[in-house]
């Protein structure tokens, strides 16, 4: 069987499960993420009930789309699917190696971005836990990954770098804070945080894409944490804020 049939025959099990991707045929042929697995993958999570219905795509990137969709009881969710063929495995071994959660992973591509993906899902648990605003997860498997939606009907909360803060000062504090509590608490470092992966939701910061956060065991951690200080320092300068590396970083690393 061909893959354009194995797509159809896939396609057709969709009204099994009351799964509706909307414009499913446009969403594969501009997104690398919607191969045969994956799709079965996706109406696996469906037939569960996870999910009842897939809209469009929320944002793409290097290494995954994220789509909107809806789960049980009407609630919204964002569903991230990893690209296997086209990620960036280098980087992605840079961030796993060092991290004692992920020593065992092989070096295939498939084994990378699952791994990857767990990590993801396991990042935002603990920093979900110590009281860092996040996509709270739902569940992983495979390249995809279901969490919490931050935004409303459909609508995604904007990215720092798409808003003008009227009031900057309170978001620097709050990302400060959650910069700190993921260091002290969660015992992470982001590893890749600035105004493209902070959302502002109901005027509250909201951080995302943890997939590369590592642990303070990782030999890169104080590495990773500073660059992080550095773009939110540069960016809530150019909003108005007084604020500095060493200020940031002192807040950061000071124990309670």
């Amino acid at each position: 069987m061909d893959h354009d049939k194995k797509m159809k025959s896939i396609d057709k099990r969709i009204d099994e499960y009351h799964f509706k991707i909307k414009d499913s045929s446009d969403l594969k042929a501009e997104s690398g993420v919607f191969d045969t697995p994956t799709l079965k993958t996706l109406y696996t999570l469906a037939s569960k009930g996870i999910i009842t219905a897939m809209g469009g795509v929320v944002s793409t990137g290097k290494e995954a789309d994220v789509f909107h969709a809806i789960g049980e009881n009407g609630k919204e969710l964002a569903i991230k699917i990893y690209r296997i063929n086209t990620s960036d495995f280098q980087k992605m071994q840079d961030y796993l190696i060092g991290d004692p959660r992920f020593s065992n992973v092989r070096g295939t591509k498939k084994d990378i971005v699952f791994a990857w993906t767990k990590k993801e899902q396991r990042n935002l648990e603990r920093a979900a836990e110590v009281g860092v605003k996040v996509p709270e997860p739902m569940i992983s498997e495979r390249n995809i990954l279901i969490m919490e939606f931050i935004g409303k009907d459909g609508v995604s909360a904007p990215r720092l770098k798409d808003v003008r803060l009227e009031e900057p000062q309170p978001i620097y504090d709050t990302v400060a804070d959650y910069m700190r509590l993921l260091y002290q608490k969660a015992k992470l470092v982001h590893g890749d945080l600035s105004e493209y992966n902070i959302l502002l939701y109901e005027e509250r910061p909201v951080i995302i894409d943890m997939g590369q956060a590592v642990m303070l065991e990782h030999p890169m951690a104080r590495e990773f944490l500073a660059r992080d200080v550095k773009n939110i320092v540069r960016y809530f300068k150019k909003s108005g804020v007084k604020c500095s590396e060493e200020e940031l970083s002192a807040h950061i690393l000071k124990k309670d």
